[in-house]
């Protein structure tokens, strides 16, 4: 069952990461999406959990009660697949589109050149919605990281790791030791995001920090893949 709770208090991205990982927590809950703007709360249980029981798990500052089935948060159930991740296919297209234009420079279409120029400007900007709110992010990402989920701190550490190897590749700075670490990095990181869409847990994606509220998917396995792949042709390609 999946009730709609309004809740009060939430004044920030972090407040999100807060709320939704406190509900979580609680016994016959299976999903929790939390909505800023809307200031709701989306909660999906095996079996009916009080509204005290919720207030309970949560810091006094928030407030939760049972809301309407009119909310907005219900309006958001109707967005289509390319509304919800409008945000992440935009950002693929042009950076994809940059790194292409750059190839008019050369005689002709360099693939391995046109990989590391993609994957520089594929942590660049994931890392900048990162550093926005580092503390969200690093909250978010513990949610279903197999590192973070034992090292919160491996949060902060990974949104540095992005911007170094956005750096690296943007200067070819030791290609081969940037390529491993790219290809170990994500690697560890796919392995979270498998087991959360295998399982079907509905959980916010931190790919690209708190500013958008994209559910985890198919998508986030094919942004990582993609990555593993380029990392992995470019050092034995090469």
């Amino acid at each position: 069952m999946t009730h709609t709770y309004h809740i009060t208090g939430i004044t920030c991205s972090g407040c999100v990461a807060k709320v939704q990982s406190a509900l979580e927590k609680v016994p016959e809950i299976t999903n929790v999406e939390v909505s800023k703007e809307a200031g709701s709360a989306r909660i999906t249980m095996n079996k009916h959990v009080s509204t005290a029981d919720l207030q309970a798990a949560l810091d006094p500052r928030y407030s939760i009660s049972m809301a309407p089935v009119t909310d907005v948060q219900e309006a958001e159930e109707t967005r289509s697949w390319l509304e919800t991740y409008k945000p992440i296919l935009l950002i693929f297209a042009f950076i994809g589109c940059v790194t292409v234009l750059i190839q008019f420079q050369n005689d002709r279409f360099n693939p391995m050149e046109w990989m590391r120029h993609f994957m520089a400007g594929f942590f660049l900007v994931f890392s900048f919605f990162k550093l926005l709110n580092l503390k969200g992010f690093s909250e978010s990402y513990a949610m279903y990281d197999v590192i973070a989920k034992r090292i919160p701190f491996w949060g902060v550490v990974y949104a540095f790791i992005e911007l170094g190897l956005g750096i690296s590749y943007l200067v070819n700075w030791n290609p081969q030791l940037t390529n491993w670490i790219t290809l170990i990095v994500m690697s560890i990181s796919i392995i979270g995001v498998l087991k959360t869409v295998l399982n079907k847990k509905k959980i916010r994606c931190a790919c690209l920090g708190t500013v958008f509220n994209l559910p985890m998917s198919t998508v986030t396995i094919i942004e990582d893949a993609l990555m593993i792949a380029m990392s992995a042709a470019m050092l034995f390609l090469a």
